[in-house]
């Protein structure tokens, strides 16, 4: 019964949230019906992933996962930049690193470590994972504190801000070729691909990209209504610009890879769920946010790299914790709790800042 009803359910908060936004019902109504439609809408993404992973392979799948739903945030993201609101990037980049780590990872890690004691995926690609998140620290880190402690003019942050783009940029396109070519077997999932044995899509191969697709842009357009609705949130409710931005802005941008990863942990298939989640952070840390740098330059004001220190402090203890329990490639729901635990103090504290 509820399958049958999740399409028409799906179109039909899509079209009200539509509706809302360009009628101007109101910001309350606003953000409560694109809340609602982007929860159909990332399980609609969710179910499009996994049927592109069948034929693709888990690897591919979660890294197509990863890239669709980040295209939300970087749409998002490159139209704040117009505007001018750099700190509501900054921050919202930060809270799509740290809940793909902790939120996402840890509700993952939860709800498959419920189902099954524990859940193995590629030792290897964990290691690889571990060293590209510690990159990711080393980049963010050392331009700040060089920044902040000699006082370097602004030109010269921006310059330094470009140069160290182009190299994580760099990074990350060759993290693709060796993981996706030349060690492609090396970093392949066995434990995914027996958890596949057996399973059909429902959909054809060519129907599933269409939908991939599809669904990135609904989930593009209900994003942008909700991030609309955020200056009314924000003063009604007395939050401050890093709070909405590093937990609000993100969780929903998170929407989409948190449905499929889930989906797939509950089904035994936690290395796609790893590969989704961390996939997530270092695509965010290693391309998203320095591509956004070079889409600034397009603009009259440009946005440099350099992260706050509150920022760079989440980003730090997230990417710690989630190494120390990813890296032996086995997951339990106790982990998992660990990493929610975690998310939680964090938001706490940047609830009162």
């Amino acid at each position: 019964m509820l399958k049958r009803l999740f399409f028409p359910l799906l179109i039909a908060t899509f079209v009200l949230s539509a509706i809302s936004h360009y009628l101007h019902w109101g910001p309350e109504i606003t953000f409560g019906l694109s809340a609602i439609a982007i929860v159909f809408v990332a399980g609609f993404l969710g179910k499009a992933t996994e049927a592109v992973a069948h034929y693709a392979g888990q690897r591919l799948g979660g890294f197509l996962n990863a890239t669709f739903g980040n295209a939300a945030e970087l749409i998002i993201s490159i139209f704040l930049i117009k505007e001018g609101m750099f700190a509501i990037v900054k921050a919202s980049l930060t809270g799509a690193i740290i809940g793909n780590l902790l939120l996402v990872l840890g509700v993952s890690a939860l709800a498959g470590g419920l189902k099954y004691k524990e859940q193995r995926f590629n030792i290897h690609l964990a290691g690889q994972n571990a060293s590209l998140m510690m990159l990711a620290v080393i980049a963010l880190f050392i331009p700040a504190v060089f920044v902040k402690t000699e006082n370097i003019p602004e030109t010269q942050t921006m310059t330094m801000s470009i140069i160290v783009a182009a190299f994580l940029i760099f990074a990350y396109l060759g993290w693709l070729f060796y993981s996706m070519f030349t060690h492609k077997d090396m970093l392949e999932d066995h434990v995914d691909t027996q958890a596949d044995h057996g399973e059909q899509p429902a959909w054809s191969r060519m129907r599933s990209i269409l939908y991939l697709i599809l669904a990135t842009v609904m989930v593009a357009f209900v994003s942008e209504w909700l991030v609309h609705t955020l200056d009314t949130f924000t003063s009604r409710f007395g939050l401050s610009e890093l709070f909405v931005g590093a937990f609000v802005v993100a969780i929903i941008g998170n929407a989409a890879e948190h449905s499929a990863a889930v989906m797939l942990a509950m089904k035994n298939k936690m290395g796609a769920a790893v590969e989704i989640a961390v996939g997530s952070s270092l695509q965010i840390a290693l391309f998203v946010a320095p591509v956004l740098v070079f889409v600034s330059l397009l603009f009259q004001e440009n946005m440099n790299l350099i992260f706050t220190t509150i920022e760079l402090a989440a980003i730090g203890v997230a990417v710690l914790i989630a190494t120390s329990i990813s890296r032996d490639g086995a997951t339990t729901w106790y982990e998992g709790k660990l990493l929610l635990i975690v998310y939680v103090i964090l938001g706490v504290a940047f609830y009162f800042v």
